[in-house]
């Protein structure tokens, strides 16, 4: 399924396409309109060190041709894909060069959160990085329990961090279960970042969650460039649009590649008008 050329035609919502090159034309359309781009080369878990490896060489080639595009372009990147289930050490050694390359070219390697049982050694690697290079960013879940004193811990090290809900099922032992509870949570988290944090990234697409995120800078005199928002491209570009309008620095979160069935899969669990969006494309000609 992930290979098939039909998939194109259901993915492209969400998926800018299976080549840097179509990864790169996304970019630039975005940039004409005023919004800047994250990129994400799709998959997660490896098995091996040499498909570490392939990954670590895969983005610094990605690297060099968003330094080229100079769209003020980051990458965001998942530990798993660089051997952490295997060796967090291997991880930190494959992750060095990538974000060396970043501070090279003045942008960022903003590494996402995967499931709970990998924060630790995500936040250790993240603190390596920040101490001997900067240019990280570090993304925190809000509704895992342990995201307030992280949070806490990380702009103390003066860390940015891209705040986000999170989409992994975890069990009621580490997180909140109910979306009310999330939200309350992000709300907090949201004013702790902007209080003391390092040009902190606020990432949803929760309207509630935005408004009240403006309602703390407008009140504080926090100016736009003192932060930015962030969505995944494709999802609720009609709060896209009306951010940009208004201001405030957008960056979309990009994905590309063959890898798209995971990624593609929570983003229609997200939200149930994606699985209607999907629908009406699929009875298209």
């Amino acid at each position: 399924m992930e290979t098939s050329p039909t998939a194109d035609r259901l993915t492209s919502r969400f998926v800018a396409g299976r080549s840097i090159e179509q990864e790169i034309s996304v970019i630039e359309r975005l940039k004409r309109e005023n919004v800047l781009a994250t990129v994400d080369y799709l998959g997660e878990n490896v098995h091996s060190l040499e498909e570490a490896a392939a990954t670590r060489d895969t983005y610094l080639a990605i690297l060099d041709r968003v330094g080229r595009a100079g769209a003020g372009t980051t990458i965001s990147i998942k530990l798993t894909q660089f051997g952490l289930s295997i060796s967090t050490d291997v991880c930190r050694d494959n992750v060095d060069p990538l974000v060396a390359k970043a501070k090279e070219l003045g942008t960022r390697v903003e590494i996402d959160m995967e499931s709970s049982e990998y924060v630790d050694r995500t936040l250790q690697i993240v603190s390596a990085m920040q101490a001997r290079y900067g240019s990280v960013r570090s993304v925190i879940q809000a509704y895992l329990y342990r995201s307030e004193k992280d949070v806490d811990c990380l702009c103390g090290e003066g860390i940015p961090i891209r705040l986000c809900k999170g989409a992994y099922k975890e069990p009621a032992e580490v997180a909140f279960q109910k979306k009310v509870e999330v939200d309350r949570n992000y709300v907090r988290l949201v004013h702790i970042m902007l209080e003391r944090g390092t040009y902190p990234a606020i990432a949803s697409h929760d309207e509630k969650m935005v408004a009240e995120a403006l309602r703390v800078v407008k009140a504080q005199g926090i100016g736009p460039e003192r932060f930015e928002f962030q969505m995944l491209y494709g999802i609720r570009r009609d709060l896209q649009q009306k951010i940009v309008a208004d201001g405030y620095t957008l960056r979309l979160y990009v994905p590309y590649g063959d890898a798209w069935y995971p990624y593609f899969m929570r983003r229609l669990a997200e939200r149930p008008a994606n699985v209607m969006f999907l629908a009406r494309n699929m009875l298209r000609r």
